[in-house]
């Protein structure tokens, strides 16, 4: 479990940046002069910069979830079944959503977000079963 658990801490690292790097892609003056200051005023947001924080805010949600599930799993010793595959769909689910948050498409995101919840659940029925 531990692999998962560092997969999605490294996927939740690489979305905490998304925002700004978006907004540094955009080449827009007022984005690119925000992320070289003290950020004490904060301009509108990028399409895509917005978008980005909000998967990001997304998994401020889900992790709360994930992690006390994948450590109670690795406290149980599970290393098969529903909590391993679980967690597995979990990460995979997450790491489509960001681009599917992205491009607005908003069925693909719902479906994705889903997929994710859903492996949240296996995760509970395998602790429930171990």
């Amino acid at each position: 479990m531990i692999p998962w658990i560092l997969a999605v801490l490294a996927l939740f690292v690489l979305q905490t940046l998304l925002p700004s790097i978006a907004r540094g892609a955009s080449k827009q003056p007022e984005q690119l002069a925000y992320l070289r200051s003290n950020r004490d005023e904060e301009p509108p947001h990028t399409v895509m910069s917005a978008r980005m924080a909000h998967a990001l805010r997304n998994m401020f949600e889900a992790l709360p979830v994930f992690l006390p599930l994948a450590l109670l799993a690795e406290m149980k010793g599970i290393e098969s079944g529903w909590a391993l595959t679980g967690a597995m769909v979990f990460f995979f689910a997450r790491l489509v959503y960001v681009p599917a948050y992205g491009s607005g498409i908003a069925l693909l995101r719902s479906a994705t977000w889903a997929v994710s919840f859903a492996g949240l659940v296996m995760m509970v029925v395998g602790l429930l079963q171990g």
